[in-house]
């Protein structure tokens, strides 16, 4: 069995599969498409999404601020332009190495202090942040919802309790 924080993990690879699944079904321009919401476009929903995930793995990772911050611009860069399936592929990635960082962490409950330049230290998990990083993913996969129900398309669902269904049906077999 997998560890709650691990499991919850795999469930916001699994919802985030299912966004990418539906969203190849349909027109390119809907990713595209400026929208009034939170962020302009489906596109630039998911390019937040990939830049935090690639931020909060490497507060995971624990690597220095300033390494983190000058990647930054360049996360934006590779998450600019993208079509659905160049996304799908820069999330793939992101999540090959996350899931690398979760097996070489044994401990969930592992204790870090995170220093922030502005909103200064924080003493939390491991998984505390790794949570934050599914309930970021959350919130604006129902951006995109709301995004595609503007352009006269639905969503998909994601919710936890679908992942758990499509789970326990996958061990049936």
């Amino acid at each position: 069995m997998l560890q709650q924080s691990h499991q919850l993990y795999e469930y916001h690879v699994w919802a985030n599969d299912q966004l990418f699944a539906h969203l190849e079904q349909l027109p390119e321009a809907v990713f595209h498409a400026e929208v009034t919401s939170v962020f302009s476009s489906v596109a630039q929903t998911l390019g937040h999404i990939y830049r935090f995930e690639q931020l909060y793995m490497h507060v995971l990772a624990e690597a220095p601020n300033e390494e983190i911050f000058a990647r930054m611009p360049g996360w934006t860069e590779e998450a600019t332009g993208r079509t659905v399936e160049e996304m799908r592929q820069l999330f793939a990635d992101v999540t090959e190495q996350f899931r690398d960082l979760l097996r070489r962490t044994p401990d969930p409950d592992k204790a870090m202090t995170i220093h922030h330049p502005k909103y200064g230290s924080l003493d939390t998990r491991f998984s505390d942040i790794l949570q934050h990083v599914v309930n970021h993913g959350t919130y604006h996969r129902g951006n995109v919802t709301a995004m595609l129900r503007q352009q006269g398309y639905t969503g998909v669902p994601t919710d936890y309790m679908f992942y758990l269904l499509a789970r326990q049906g996958s061990q049936l077999l």
